[in-house]
């Protein structure tokens, strides 16, 4: 296996079907894949997703299962969402094609988790809110909703087609950053940035400059960069 592949991560979050969870790993395994996370799934060791699985198997059982998302994406550098939904609540979204393409190129030196939502409802706002970015796969719009498995053939193949050109630099981590956010949050309030009591729009500024932050990733210097301007900024005015 290529070692950029082992840098991605196939995030399915509250897989309802047993069988899709185990189609799944086989489109994994099929291009070269073996990282499958779940969150909250329901009972998937069971015959159905062994049979669905054929000879990955070995994927199915050693999938990661986590209580929660942020638990699935903690330990990740890049966070990238799949829909089928285009708002502009949802932030940046790429066609399958463009966002592959970043992914392949951050994969050789972090972990890229990509995440794929309910079968039926795909992935709520406020786990589209963890991702850098989202890709969609053109299909057509009167019936636009892929099958769970569907969608992950359709990523693992686009990804394996494709090879790191670029170098793209080692990223810290999901987790890391949180502790940045409440940073800035709490400068923006000591600056007056934003009018007090406007609640609304706070949330929508520190959800666009999470989205902002996290299509690029941030270097561990990009990250002390910015506390130090905090620092700075709540040194001065205290």
């Amino acid at each position: 296996m290529n070692d950029w592949k082992s840098n991605v991560f196939f995030v399915l979050v509250e897989p309802k079907e047993a069988g899709n969870i185990g189609a799944s790993a086989r489109a994994m395994k099929n291009m070269g894949f073996k990282n499958m996370e779940l969150v909250k799934p329901r009972k998937f060791l069971m015959d159905e997703a062994r049979q669905m699985a054929c000879n990955a198997i070995d994927v199915l059982e050693n999938a990661a299962v986590h209580a929660d998302l942020k638990a699935a994406v903690k330990d990740k550098n890049i966070i990238i969402g799949t829909t089928r939904r285009i708002g502009k609540r949802r932030g940046l979204i790429l066609p399958l094609n463009e966002g592959i393409k970043k992914a392949v190129s951050a994969s050789k030196k972090n972990k890229i988790a990509i995440l794929f939502g309910r079968e039926d409802k795909g992935l709520n706002n406020k786990e589209v809110e963890e991702c850098g970015f989202l890709i969609t796969i053109p299909a057509n719009p009167a019936s636009a909703s892929l099958n769970l498995s569907q969608s992950v053939l359709l990523v693992t193949y686009e990804l394996s087609r494709k090879t790191y050109k670029t170098e793209f630099p080692e990223l810290v981590k999901h987790k890391e950053i949180d502790g940045l956010y409440r940073r800035i949050r709490s400068t923006f309030r000591l600056l007056e940035y934003i009018p007090r009591g406007n609640s609304d729009l706070e949330v929508k500024i520190m959800r666009n400059l999470k989205r902002l932050i996290g299509r690029a990733g941030l270097t561990d210097w990009e990250l002390k960069m910015l506390h130090g301007i905090c620092s700075q900024v709540e040194k001065r005015i205290k």
